[in-house]
C-alpha cells in the first residue's frame, strides 16, 4: 500500500514538473517572435491540429506539420523559402517540442471559453432606415472598399473583382473604373483626384502586386506612384519631414514578410522602413503629443498584434512606442483615434476578429475595446463588448447629443446570427452603451464600414459592404431564409441636426 502511495506522489510530481518546464519553455521560445498566448485563448482541438503543428514549421520541426510548401505556385514558393519563415534547421530539439506541445494540449479547456455576460442586443434600430443596394449584377457580392469622398459628395465602392464604382448622393451607379486588383483603401486630397490603392493580391501571398494610383477623370490611371507594393491595404499623406512636400505612409500588409515604410515626397525610390514586418493593416498621422510634428500611428496584426506610435522626431527621424500589445490569436483588425471622455487626448476605439487563419473557432475575446489616454499615451482598456468575428467599428455622433456612439459589424464569423453581423452602440454617458440591432444586417457578411453624411441632409448615415468568399457562404443565409444579398446595407440615419 505504502509503495503504491509513493509510486503515485512520483507520478504527480513528475507531471507537475513536466508541465512546470513546458510551460517554461513555452514562454522562451514563443516570446521570441510574439506575446505569449495563453493556453486557454484556445481549445485542446484547436491547438494540436492546427496552430502548433504550423508554430512548430515555423521552428524548423519538419515532423510538426503540413509541408508549407505543398500546392504553392513557383513564385509563391521561392518567395516563401527566401523569407526564412520556415527553417531547415530545427530552432530547438523534438523533445523540447513536444513537452511545449504537450503543456499547451494538457492545459487548453476541452472547449473555446464562453463570453462574459454583457447586455445583448435589440433587434430595433429605429434612428436608422435600412436600404438596400446593388451596384452590379454579379451573382456574389465583393465589395473590398467603402469610403465617402466629402469634397464631391461621392461614394466609392471597391469590388475585390477589380472594379471601383462611383456611386452618387442617390446612391445610383455613376461610373465605373477597372482596375488591376481589388481596391483597399482611397484618400480624397483636395483639388486634385483620388488616390487610390490596390491590394495586389487579395490572398495571402508574398508577391508585391499591389500599386498606388491616380483616378484622373480623364485618363484612367493617368499617374502611378507605385508599383511594388506587397499587399497594400492602407496608406496616409503629410509633410512628415516638414520640407513643405508631401509624403506617404503604406501599409506593406504582405504575408510572412511585409512591411510599413514612408516615402519623402512620395517616391519610391526615398523608401524609409519603419517596420521591417508583415501584418501593419491601419494607418493614421496626427500630433499624438502637440510638438506640432505629424506623428504615425499604425496597427499591426499577424501574430504581432499592436499599435506603434512613431513619434516625430523632425528631419525624418523617428521615435517607435508600442503602446498597445496582445497575444497573437487575437485578431486586431482596426482601430480609431477619438476623444471619448473629453480631457484633450486621443483614446484608441480597437476591434479584433479577424478569424482567417490557423483558429477559425469562436473567440470569446473578440470584439469592441476602448483605451482610455491618461494624456502622456499611456493606454488603458476601460470598456470590452464581445463580438466574434470583429471587423470594425467607427465613433460618431450619430444622434447628435454631444457623446460619441459606435456602430460596429462582423465579418469573420460562422454566420449563426447573420443578423449580429451590424451593433449600434448608443452612448448614455461614462461609457454606458444601450445596444441594437436590425433584421437588415442578416443580408451580408460585413467586411466594410463607412459613416458619412451620403444623403447631404446634416446627419451621419451608415454604409455597410459585403463580401462573401465563397458561394457556401451564400448558401448558409439561404438556408435561413434570406434570399436577397446586396452589395452594400445604407442605414439613413433620420436624426438631423
Amino acid at each position: 500500500m505504502i509503495s503504491k502511495i509513493w509510486g503515485f506522489f512520483i507520478t504527480l510530481f513528475w507531471a507537475i514538473n513536466g508541465f512546470s518546464q513546458g510551460k517554461e519553455l513555452a514562454l522562451t521560445y514563443c516570446q521570441s517572435c510574439h506575446l505569449y498566448p495563453e493556453p486557454s485563448l484556445l481549445d485542446k482541438k484547436t491547438w494540436a491540429n492546427s496552430v502548433l503543428p504550423n508554430m512548430g514549421l515555423r521552428l524548423g520541426i519538419k515532423e510538426a506539420g503540413k509541408n508549407p510548401y505543398e500546392d504553392l505556385d513557383p513564385k509563391e514558393e521561392a518567395l516563401l523559402r527566401a523569407s526564412g519563415t520556415y527553417p531547415e534547421t530545427p530552432q530547438l530539439s523534438l523533445d523540447v517540442w513536444n513537452q511545449i506541445v504537450d503543456f499547451y494540449v494538457k492545459a487548453a479547456p476541452d472547449s473555446p471559453l464562453l463570453q462574459p455576460k454583457h447586455a445583448l442586443s435589440q433587434p430595433k434600430l429605429s434612428q436608422f432606415e435600412a436600404q438596400e443596394i446593388k451596384v452590379h449584377d454579379k451573382p456574389i457580392p465583393q465589395t473590398s472598399l467603402v469610403k465617402f469622398n466629402p469634397n464631391n459628395g461621392i461614394l466609392y465602392v471597391g469590388d475585390a473583382q477589380n472594379e471601383l464604382y462611383e456611386v452618387d448622393s442617390l446612391l445610383q451607379l455613376r461610373t465605373t473604373w477597372n482596375v488591376d486588383s481589388p481596391p483597399s483603401a482611397i484618400l480624397f486630397p483636395r483639388n486634385v483626384p483620388p488616390r487610390l490603392l490596390t491590394i495586389g493580391s487579395f490572398r495571402p501571398s508574398e508577391q508585391a502586386l499591389g500599386k498606388l494610383i491616380v483616378l484622373d477623370t480623364a485618363v484612367a490611371n493617368a499617374t502611378l506612384y507605385f508599383d511594388t507594393i506587397q499587399r497594400g491595404v492602407d496608406f496616409a499623406t503629410a509633410d512628415l519631414n516638414q520640407d513643405g512636400k508631401e509624403d506617404v505612409v503604406i501599409c506593406h500588409f504582405g504575408n510572412n514578410t511585409g512591411k510599413l515604410a514612408w516615402y519623402e515626397s512620395m517616391l519610391p525610390e526615398k523608401e524609409y522602413v519603419l517596420l521591417a514586418l508583415p501584418g501593419a493593416r491601419k494607418v493614421e498621422i496626427r500630433d499624438m503629443n502637440n510638438d506640432k510634428k505629424p506623428d504615425i500611428i499604425v496597427l499591426v496584426a499577424q501574430a504581432r498584434e499592436s499599435i506603434h506610435i512613431f513619434y516625430n522626431l523632425g528631419k525624418g527621424q523617428f521615435s517607435e512606442k508600442v503602446v498597445l500589445q496582445f497575444p497573437p490569436v487575437y485578431g486586431v483588425s482596426y482601430f480609431e483615434l477619438v476623444d471619448f471622455n473629453k480631457d484633450g487626448a486621443m483614446d484608441i476605439l480597437l476591434t479584433n476578429g479577424d478569424n482567417w487563419d490557423y483558429s477559425a473557432i469562436s473567440k470569446n475575446y473578440h470584439g469592441i475595446r476602448i483605451f482610455l489616454n491618461d494624456g502622456k499615451d499611456t493606454f488603458k482598456e476601460a470598456w470590452f463588448y464581445p463580438l466574434f468575428g470583429t471587423s470594425k467599428a467607427v465613433a460618431r455622433d450619430f444622434d447628435n447629443d454631444g457623446d460619441l456612439d459606435i456602430a460596429a459589424i462582423s465579418f469573420y464569423d460562422d454566420l449563426n446570427q447573420p443578423e449580429q453581423g451590424f451593433l449600434y452602440f448608443s452612448n448614455k454617458g461614462n461609457l454606458q452603451f444601450d445596444v441594437s440591432s436590425t433584421p437588415a444586417a442578416a443580408t451580408g457578411k460585413w467586411l466594410t464600414l463607412e459613416a458619412a453624411d451620403i444623403d447631404r441632409d446634416g446627419d451621419t448615415d451608415l454604409v455597410l459592404g459585403s463580401y462573401f468568399h465563397n458561394i457556401g457562404e451564400l448558401t448558409k443565409l439561404m438556408f435561413k431564409g434570406i434570399f436577397s444579398v446586396p452589395q452594400l446595407l445604407v442605414l439613413k440615419n433620420k436624426q438631423k441636426k
